[in-house]
């Protein structure tokens, strides 16, 4: 039942922290995984965890750029390790968890934020299913199959905490993105389930609603070429204080609003958002005038190939 007192100890050890800046992170001596660890916000988040002296596990497919990651975090005087993965391959997640598990024991947080983003309408998508099975297969079945293998070994040792890096979308319920906010929004579901599930072993979830990030996720969308994004610094000492204080959700303000927006007045917000979805139109590389390499961070919005 001590997870019924978290929120007000998170609050004065956050305190205890902010005046005494020595203090140490409940993230010292800890395991933390970081999967799209490679760029971006995972990239961020690494460097944060470790300053705080985690032993962080850096995961993502694109090797050369893990070893870039880990060599920067060693020469800060942290520890990291690397380990290559593509999370759409469920033998190979099956693998690597058993190598964690036999390598470092329980991981005691993990940071599912390796995903991959579409900004598509469906009147371009008829023929395109596959938009749908790819968001699914890298945003919910990849991380939901690494939690689950690493799940067991939290419960064991009564400690473990989950950051899923999902999108306020989940809250706007924006146009164009039915693909990629449909996958975000069922592991966050599945990670609120998970919570409870575990409560009495001491294992934790927390949804981060993230807003637009200045990552390269971006890019192919003309529409967020003058728009102001949170850049992946300022995200990941966010998701770090996730890590540390081990709230349910985090979220911001632009969603919170629209989430008591769309539940007070649903058709007036489908009204607005048909609307501005009619002024934005799909970018060059949702209509396939532009190649889309797929990229391994997380972020609010982005298009795809």
């Amino acid at each position: 039942m001590s997870l019924l007192l978290q929120t007000p100890v998170a609050v004065l050890s956050r305190l205890h922290r902010t005046l005494r800046p020595s203090a140490p992170s409940p993230l010292l001596g800890a395991t933390v995984l970081i999967t799209g660890a490679s760029s971006g916000i995972g990239e961020h988040t690494a460097y944060a965890a470790a300053s705080r002296g985690a032993h962080v596990l850096l995961v993502a497919r694109r090797a050369d750029e893990l070893a870039r990651v880990q060599a920067e975090i060693v020469a800060r005087g942290g520890r990291a390790s690397t380990y290559t993965l593509d999370l759409t391959d469920g033998e190979a997640v099956d693998a690597l968890v058993s190598e964690l598990l036999t390598r470092h024991g329980a991981v005691d947080y993990l940071v599912n934020n390796a995903g991959r983003s579409i900004r598509r309408s469906l009147e371009l998508s008829h023929d395109r299913f596959h938009d749908f099975e790819r968001m699914m297969a890298v945003n919910f079945f990849g991380p939901v199959r690494l939690t689950m293998g690493l799940l067991p070994a939290m419960r064991a040792q009564k400690f473990g905490h989950v950051v899923n890096i999902v999108t306020r979308g989940n809250q706007i319920k924006a146009p164009k993105f039915s693909a990629y906010i449909a996958s975000k929004t069922a592991l966050d579901v599945w990670g609120r389930i998970m919570g409870r599930e575990a409560f009495f072993d001491n294992v934790t979830c927390t949804n981060v609603r993230v807003a637009l990030v200045a990552t390269d996720m971006i890019g192919p969308t003309e529409a967020y070429s003058d728009s102001r994004a949170e850049s992946p610094e300022h995200c990941a000492e966010r998701i770090v204080r996730a890590l540390e204080d081990r709230p349910i959700t985090v979220n911001g303000i632009v969603g919170t609003v629209t989430e008591v927006f769309n539940l007070v007045s649903p058709r007036l917000a489908d009204f607005v958002f048909a609307e501005m979805s009619r002024r934005v139109p799909d970018s060059a590389a949702a209509r396939g005038e532009v190649v889309v390499a797929p990229v391994e961070t997380a972020t609010h919005n982005g298009s795809g190939d």
